[in-house]
């Protein structure tokens, strides 16, 4: 019988091994093989002053609105100022409209971005605008009106207890009283709901969203045990509640609500964070910001969350990417400060100063 040389059995053994050995790392880096992930990129554009005016394009179309202090206006997204204007108690602005007012205002014109009057509302009042709504809050701090641009009123709502909180969409219109009531409207002014979300040891309504479809409304609400609660708009029912939590700290002051453009996400000031509901995984996320939260915008097609806090004077601009995600922050020193999002472009407004930045992923 033919004995096997031992060395040159162990010798195919080492082979065999070195053979698997290379076949395993072939395998595991095809199946392991991906893009590295794009990073975001927010590259400055341009700064100007705001008080370089006259010019962007005298149409007034697509021009972006700003409220800095003392003064309003409109500049394009090339960088150009169409107009700068003054005012000394208050104004109102959004991307239609515009309008300046005093304490006691009786009768209110509304402009269009390059100037130009639209209507004069011959009621007494504090106007307001969001996006092409016209409202006016009354003196008496308990009813508001919704007008039409040509002046007609199309529905008025009055309460006996003060409004504390007010949001509209294209869905409708949600207002919260200082006696702890949540109301909605349909685009009629037909009240659909009218309920006290309860809960707490005080009741007051301290901010409130309805989604722009109008199916959702979200509110801060009470004191001692003041809690986030979101509700599905059902006409002729008792709203359903599909989520809500207690806060960690209470606050009597407003607070901003904002539900992103899906309506599956809701986002929230309370005291000392920032709160973000998940509504389709029913969970919810805090973030620490001190002080304030001034605007919520979203870049939807690069799903960011843009957020601009105030805490005294200095201004924090926090980028999230859903669900809670901190990708970065920023602050600075400022006096008044805004921000605006157009498509790719984030509008940060400084005291006297306006920035365009450029949001990409590369």
């Amino acid at each position: 019988m033919k004995r096997k040389n031992p060395a040159l059995a162990k010798n195919n053994g080492k082979a065999k091994i070195a053979i698997f050995v290379g076949a395993f790392c072939v395998l595991y880096i095809v199946l392991s093989f991906r893009p590295l992930d794009t990073e975001l990129h927010l590259t400055p554009d341009w700064t100007i002053a705001v008080d370089r005016e006259g010019e962007a394009p005298a149409s007034g179309e697509g021009l972006v609105p700003f409220k800095l202090g003392q003064a309003i206006g409109f500049f394009s997204e090339e960088g150009k100022v169409a107009s700068c204007i003054p005012y000394n108690f208050n104004a109102a602005i959004s991307s239609s409209y515009y309008a300046v007012y005093g304490a006691d205002n009786a009768r209110t014109v509304v402009n269009a971005p390059d100037g130009t009057p639209v209507v004069t509302l011959e009621a007494p009042g504090f106007p307001f605008f969001s996006d092409d709504r016209i409202y006016v809050f009354f003196p008496n701090g308990s009813s508001v009106s919704k007008f039409s641009p040509s002046g007609g009123e199309d529905w008025s709502y009055e309460n006996y207890a003060p409004i504390t909180a007010f949001d509209s969409s294209k869905g409708g219109t949600v207002i919260g009283f200082a006696d702890g009531q949540l109301v909605s409207l349909d685009e009629n002014g037909e009240v659909d709901q009218q309920y006290y979300p309860g809960g707490s040891e005080f009741t007051a309504i301290y901010g409130v969203a309805i989604s722009g479809d109008g199916k959702l409304v979200a509110c801060i609400s009470g004191l001692k045990t003041q809690r986030f609660i979101v509700s599905r708009r059902e006409s002729g029912e008792h709203p359903k509640v599909i989520f809500h939590e207690y806060l960690p700290d209470d606050s009597n002051t407003q607070r901003l609500v904002k539900f992103n453009k899906a309506a599956d996400m809701v986002f929230y000031n309370y005291k000392g964070g920032l709160g973000i509901a998940d509504l389709k995984a029913a969970r919810s996320a805090h973030i620490p910001l001190p002080g304030t939260i001034v605007q919520i915008e979203e870049a939807e097609e690069f799903g960011l969350m843009f957020v601009l806090s105030r805490n005294g004077d200095r201004y924090t601009v926090t980028v999230l990417e859903p669900f809670d995600h901190v990708l970065s922050t920023t602050s600075f020193k400022a006096s008044h400060s805004f921000m605006q999002v157009r498509g790719s472009h984030v509008f940060i407004g400084r005291d006297n100063k306006i920035s365009r930045l450029t949001v990409s992923r590369r």
